[in-house]
């Protein structure tokens, strides 16, 4: 093996710099870090750990030789050699060097966090996701609630081959984009366990207003608000005040939690009597909305946030953030200003009054 950090890295050690090593999510993870923004503690499993993994499996001719019997126009093309390539890698050993190594950094991690065999996020961190004018994100898996060193490695494993989805081939192939220009990176990350949660843009995302904060939310872990599979709580934050100025409190059925029986993930219904109550309190929004201000603030443009509010600590709220992207839609696009600018501060009152606004 070579040294240390070629193989696995805290997240603590990763940084923007590090997308060639770690992806695009890892790296935004350890950026974080280093903007003193809560996120649950991991590591990244890097490129150089996927590399050696084709290389040692003797499987990387065999994948680009399925590869090239996709077609751009023939998304059949793409399943086929998906399933191909997904089987081969996922029934190919990882190197025992390789398996202990990532396994010790498992315990570590399980110790630090004083639980033994600590529920992590084992999440795919692709070099060309999250990153501002690529699409590729979400063309890779996630996996929630995972125990154990051999389930860590199992899901390293599906993390690595789902580089290979269909939809991501016959994407890659459509945009002309070379399949091995994209390598694969995956984050195991101890689980929030989210007694609510869900997704936060820094600005408006229905109008791209910049002055807003807007979060939806859910019970239990956000997997239900990505998915788009519930209605959320939808909140809007005004940036200057701190302040609610809209909230939109939903009829919530569905949510995602832990099974405490067989320790892994279940969807579930949600309470009746929480179906139609507030799932985040006012006060505990506008501290997100705190906190994604500072996160757009450190990045420099604005982003789409992933956070929850983890049971695990009694008596208080605790903000966790778990992934942070460039938001794309709105920050690509030019935004004109409401009104002219105007010579001096008593032309701009006057222009309010005409145009019908209230001073306050």
């Amino acid at each position: 093996m070579e040294k240390r950090n070629d193989y696995v890295l805290w997240f603590e050690e990763c940084d923007l710099t590090s997308i060639p090593l770690v992806g695009g999510k890892n790296a935004s993870l350890g950026e974080l870090l280093k903007a003193n923004i809560p996120v649950p503690p991991g590591f990244a499993v890097t490129t150089k750990a996927y590399n050696l993994f084709l290389e040692k499996g003797n499987i990387k001719k065999e994948i680009f030789r399925l590869l090239e019997g996709v077609k751009a126009d023939n998304m059949d093309s793409g399943e086929t050699a998906s399933k191909a390539i997904r089987a081969l890698i996922e029934s190919t050993p990882i190197e025992d060097d390789l398996q202990d190594y990532i396994g010790e950094f498992y315990r570590r991690l399980s110790k630090k966090c004083n639980i033994p065999a600590v529920p992590s996020a084992v999440r795919s961190s692709a070099t060309a996701e999250d990153l501002p004018g690529a699409s590729f994100a979400g063309q890779q898996d996630t996996f929630l609630w995972i125990r154990g060193v051999d389930g860590i490695l199992k899901h390293v494993k599906k993390c690595w081959s789902s580089l290979f989805t269909s939809r991501a081939i016959y994407y890659r192939t459509k945009m002309g984009f070379p399949h091995e220009q994209v390598e694969i990176s995956v984050g195991v990350q101890k689980m929030a366990n989210a007694w609510t949660a869900g997704v936060m843009f820094t600005l408006n995302p229905a109008t791209g207003d910049r002055a807003t904060v807007a979060i939806d939310a859910n019970w239990g872990f956000g997997e239900s608000v990505v998915s788009g599979e519930c209605t959320p709580d939808n909140f809007i934050i005004n940036k200057i005040t701190d302040e609610v100025i809209k909230k939109t409190i939903s009829h919530k059925t569905i949510l995602y939690t832990r099974d405490p029986e067989n320790h892994c993930v279940k969807k579930q219904d949600v309470p009746v009597e929480r179906a139609d109550i507030q799932c985040v309190v006012d006060k505990d929004a506008i501290e997100l909305a705190i906190i994604g201000k500072r996160i757009e603030k450190h990045y420099g443009k604005p982003m789409d946030i992933e956070w929850a509010i983890d049971k695990d600590t009694p008596g208080q709220a605790k903000i966790m953030i778990l992934q942070s992207r460039p938001e794309t839609v709105w920050s690509g696009k030019k935004i004109a200003p409401v009104m002219a600018p105007k010579k001096s501060a008593l032309e701009h009152i006057c222009a309010g009054l005409v145009a019908g606004r209230k001073l306050t």
